[in-house]
C-alpha cells in the first residue's frame, strides 16, 4: 500500500495549493476542509505510511485537539503544523507532543516537501520496527513454559550445566531445551538471542 500524505486546512486556496504541490512530486494525497471528514479516514490512516499536514486553526476542534485525539487512538502519524497565527508557546506545545516540524505562513515549498520525505520516512521505519516487534512477540509466544525459564537463564549467562542444575534437569534435555529456543526465535547466535530478550522485555507493560 502506498503512502499518503493528509492535507488539512479550512482554507480552500490553501488546500489546493499543497495538494499541487505535493502531487508534483508523486505523493499521494487526501486533502480536507476539517478534521471530522480527516477522522473518517481512521482506518486507512492506521493501515497505510503516510503523514499529516495539519492547519493549527481550524473551526470546530483544533490541529492541536486532534494532535490529542490521534494519539490517544494510537494513529501515529508524524504531524507537520502550519499555522499563519503560529506563536511560540503554540509551537513548542506541538512539538512537545510528537509533531516533527510547525511550518509559519508563508513558508517555502521546499521545507514542506523536506519534512514531508522526512515524515513519511520516519512512519515507514515506526511501522516496519512495529511489524517486527510483532513477529517477535508470536516466536516467544511460540516457546513452551520451560523453553521460556531456559531462554531467561540463557540470556542471564549461565552456562547448561548451570542451568541444568538449577532446573533439576539432565544437561543433554537442556542443550534439546537450549536448541528449540535458537530455532522457534530465529536466533543464529547468543547475542542475537540476548537482543531479542532486551526488546522483549521492553515491549512488556510496567507494573
Amino acid at each position: 500500500m502506498t503512502s499518503v500524505v493528509y492535507v488539512v486546512d479550512d482554507d480552500l486556496a490553501i488546500r489546493e495549493a499543497l495538494h499541487s504541490l505535493l502531487r508534483s512530486v508523486g505523493h499521494e494525497v487526501e486533502a480536507f476542509a476539517c478534521t471530522r471528514d480527516l477522522l473518517e479516514q481512521r482506518q486507512r490512516m492506521t493501515e497505510a505510511a503516510g503523514c499529516l499536514v495539519l492547519d493549527v486553526r481550524l473551526p470546530g476542534q483544533s490541529g492541536l485537539e486532534l494532535q490529542r485525539e490521534l494519539a490517544t487512538a494510537g494513529i501515529l502519524l508524524p504531524i507537520i503544523f502550519i499555522t499563519g497565527h503560529g506563536d511560540v508557546p503554540m509551537s513548542v506545545a506541538a512539538m512537545k507532543a510528537g509533531a516533527i516540524e510547525f511550518l509559519t505562513k508563508p513558508f517555502r515549498d521546499q521545507d514542506l516537501l523536506d519534512a514531508v520525505h522526512r515524515a513519511l520516512e520516519l512512519d515507514s521505519l515506526r511501522r516496519a520496527a512495529s511489524t517486527a516487534q510483532a513477529a517477535l512477540r508470536e516466536r516467544f509466544a511460540s516457546l513452551t513454559a520451560r523453553e521460556r525459564e531456559v531462554l531467561a537463564l540463557v540470556v542471564s549467562g549461565r552456562l547448561n550445566k548451570q542451568i541444568a542444575a538449577e532446573l533439576q534437569l539432565a544437561e543433554v534435555t537442556v542443550k534439546v531445551h537450549r536448541a528449540q529456543v535458537m530455532a522457534k526465535m530465529h536466533a543464529r547466535s547468543l547475542p542475537e538471542l540476548v537482543r531479542m530478550a532486551d526488546r522483549l522485555s521492553t515491549d512488556r507493560p510496567k507494573a
